[in-house]
C-alpha cells in the first residue's frame, strides 16, 4: 500500500489529486490540508498543468471530512487554528487560476462536501452521499460551507440541509445542483478525464480569465459583473492565442494554444 496521504499523477495536461487515508475514508488531518496546500501552491504557476482533478481512494469515500481523531487531541486553541488552515485552503483552491474538477467517489461529509462546493465542477458516482452535518456535532461548517452552499442551490435548500444536518445522495444532490454530473463508479474517472481533456482543447488564458469572471462577477450587481468581464476579455485580446484560434479557424484545423 502507499504510504504517501497525498498521490499526484499527471498526464496531458491534468493533474489527478488522490486523497489516499482510506482506512480512515480520506479525512482532512493537518498534514493531508498542508501537502493539499503545497501543491496547489505549486500548481498555480506550472502552466503544464491546465485542470486539477480532486477525488479520494477507493470507492468507498471521497472525503468523510475533519479527521475526528486527530480533532479529539486538539486544544481550543489549535481547532482555531485547522479551521483557519482548511478555510483558506479551501479559498485557494476556489481561487486557482485552473479548472477545478471534484470527483465524488462516494462518502463527502463536512469538509469533504466543503472541499467539493470549493472546486469548479462536482461529478459523483451513483454511490455517492454528500451533506454539511456539522449541527449534528454542535458546531457549524468552517471550511466556506454556509456561504458556499447557498450560493449554489439556494438559500432555502441550504438552510435545510446544514439545519438538519442530513446527507443527499447522488440523485438528490444532482436534482439540487449540487453536482454537475452523475455516473457509474466505474466511470467516474473515465467522465472527469473526458471533461478535463475538452477544457485543455480551449485557450489557457480564455479559461483563467473565465474563471474569474465568474467568480467575481457574481458577487456583485450585474453592471459590475459587466465590467468585470469586459476587464477580463480586454485581457485575451493581445494574446497569440487568440490569433492562433482565428487562424486555425480559418485554415480548419485544431488550434494549438500555448497560454501566450
Amino acid at each position: 500500500m502507499n504510504d504517501k496521504i497525498l498521490l499526484r499523477e499527471e498526464k496531458d495536461g491534468v493533474l489527478v489529486l488522490t486523497l489516499n487515508r482510506p482506512n480512515v475514508m480520506n479525512s482532512l488531518n493537518f498534514d493531508l490540508l498542508n501537502e493539499l496546500k503545497a501543491v496547489i501552491e505549486d500548481v498555480r504557476f506550472n502552466q503544464a498543468i491546465r485542470v486539477v482533478i480532486i477525488t479520494g481512494n477507493g470507492e468507498k469515500a471521497f472525503c468523510s471530512g475533519a479527521d475526528l481523531k486527530e480533532r479529539m487531541t486538539l486544544s481550543p486553541l489549535e481547532v482555531k487554528q485547522y479551521i483557519y488552515t482548511i478555510r483558506n485552503l479551501l479559498t485557494m483552491i476556489e481561487a486557482l487560476n485552473k479548472p477545478v474538477i471534484a470527483a465524488v467517489n462516494g462518502i463527502a461529509l463536512g469538509g469533504g462536501t466543503e472541499l467539493a462546493l470549493a472546486s469548479d465542477i462536482r461529478i459523483a458516482s451513483h454511490n455517492a452521499s454528500m451533506g454539511l452535518t456539522e449541527t449534528r456535532l454542535a458546531i457549524i461548517p468552517g471550511g466556506g460551507g454556509t456561504q458556499r452552499l447557498p450560493r449554489i442551490v439556494g438559500r432555502g435548500k441550504a438552510k435545510e440541509l446544514i439545519f438538519t444536518g442530513r446527507r443527499v445522495d447522488a440523485k438528490e444532490a444532482l436534482d439540487i445542483g449540487l453536482v454537475n454530473q452523475i455516473c457509474d463508479v466505474k466511470d467516474l474517472m473515465g467522465e472527469c478525464v473526458k471533461m478535463a481533456a475538452m477544457i485543455c482543447e480551449t485557450g489557457p488564458i480564455a479559461i483563467e480569465q473565465a474563471k474569474y469572471a465568474i467568480n467575481f462577477g457574481v458577487e456583485t450587481d450585474i453592471h459590475t459583473g459587466l465590467a468585470i468581464e469586459s476587464n477580463a476579455y480586454w485581457v485575451t485580446i493581445p494574446t497569440e492565442d487568440r490569433l492562433e484560434g482565428l487562424a486555425a479557424f480559418r485554415e480548419k484545423r485544431k488550434p494549438v494554444y500555448k497560454g501566450k
